[in-house]
């Protein structure tokens, strides 16, 4: 783990960034302690090593419970039929021609019955290979029974973006505001996304952890590779709220998930983009980037990092 000094900065998007999304704004003035944070993401072969120890089974891996299912869906929604209703995960897959509308994420995102961390790219597949990649199809409680083994916890958004950013105060990028630097920097989606990559970062999926250059502070892959869980609520008027506050002091989040968008979802924070990200779609690679991913959600591109507070 590397040691995060703590200190002082803005929360939120730098002035210069063109691309950054309405609830990325506005900046607001964070303190954060000092702490731990992993180095990388958390492995395939370190997850797995939590799962030989304690027995622990995966979101994705449990049999659905429809009684459960149906109090996140409107009411009178009816039963999917059994041989819908069975776990697995999301996949990504490239459609065979442009899309022209990018909202639409069904067009490159399949549900896959039988994905899970084990068998990442659905039934037949394994970890032979991938024990260095990041572990994915991660929900949150899975990654806070990862984190509980551990006697660790998940960074709060402010935390990640305090670390991602590294004392860089005005860079939109861990590595300065150079868009040219990207491929070098971040595992990320190169061409017309979702349908060409052109692989000019060496990578047309997940890379292992540690592929690219770390930031000023040791930390590797806080750009791309796979978004990465945080501990805060999802809220899309969290950020107004604080603007006026002064500096918060280690915020935790908003009390309570609020998605406009979605009003029904419990969902949290999300940080640090993927290898599906592009410039053409979401530049989630930025620092100040971040997304919400409903609890219960496992995907191929979603895992988690760990940090530890200091006494």
């Amino acid at each position: 783990m590397i040691y995060i000094a703590g200190g002082r900065f803005m929360q939120g998007a730098v002035a210069n960034d063109k691309m950054a999304m309405a609830h990325e704004k506005p900046a607001h003035p964070v303190k954060v302690d000092a702490f731990f944070m992993s180095a990388h993401e958390v492995t395939n072969a370190q997850y797995l090593a939590f799962v030989e120890a304690t027995g622990y089974v995966t979101l994705a891996e449990r049999a659905i419970d429809w009684e459960e299912l149906k109090k996140q869906v409107p009411p009178g929604t009816p039963k999917p039929h059994d041989s819908i209703l069975q776990p697995g995960s999301l996949l990504f897959y490239s459609p065979k021609q442009e899309v022209e509308n990018l909202y639409d994420y069904t067009q490159w995102w399949e549900w896959k019955i039988g994905a899970n961390w084990r068998q990442p790219y659905g039934p037949g597949s394994d970890l032979s290979g991938l024990e260095n990649f990041p572990v994915v199809h991660i929900a949150y409680q899975d990654a806070l029974a990862y984190c509980n083994w551990k006697d660790e916890r998940l960074p709060t958004e402010a935390e990640w973006e305090f670390a991602a950013r590294a004392n860089q105060e005005n860079n939109i990028y861990f590595w300065g505001d150079e868009k040219t630097l990207l491929s070098t920097h971040a595992n990320t989606w190169d061409g017309l996304f979702p349908v060409e990559n052109t692989e000019e970062d060496g990578y047309t999926n997940k890379a292992p952890v540690q592929s690219f250059p770390p930031n000023a502070f040791g930390l590797y892959d806080m750009a791309g590779n796979v978004w990465e869980w945080t501990s805060d609520w999802y809220n899309t008027n969290y950020y107004f709220e604080k603007a006026n506050n002064g500096i918060s002091d280690n915020p935790k989040g908003a009390l309570n998930p609020f998605n406009r968008t979605n009003p029904l979802a419990q969902e949290k924070v999300i940080k640090g983009g993927s290898f599906l990200c592009s410039a053409s779609y979401c530049a989630s690679y930025r620092i100040s980037a971040r997304m919400a991913n409903s609890l219960d959600s496992a995907m191929e591109h979603l895992g988690f990092r760990t940090v530890k507070s200091i006494p």
